[in-house]
């Protein structure tokens, strides 16, 4: 359990580092700071993707109204 725990925390991390850095690059952060926030920001798109491609193959129940 305690290595799901820090598994989990690892994950939180990497989250909240990657909004910052989305954030700090907004301002003219440095490069590398701008290549993270373009993966993050990818990752972030990737994954409204997948959820979005999941609405529409018909897995979740057919109550919910179109978007």
């Amino acid at each position: 359990m305690s290595m799901m725990v820090l598994a989990l925390a690892g994950l939180l991390l990497l989250a909240v580092g990657g909004c910052v850095c989305v954030v700090w690059a907004s301002r003219g952060g440095p490069r590398w700071v701008r290549v993270v926030s373009r993966v993050t920001l990818a990752l972030g798109e990737a994954v409204r993707a997948s959820g979005r491609s999941r609405r529409s193959s018909g897995l979740n129940s057919g109550s919910e109204s179109g978007d």
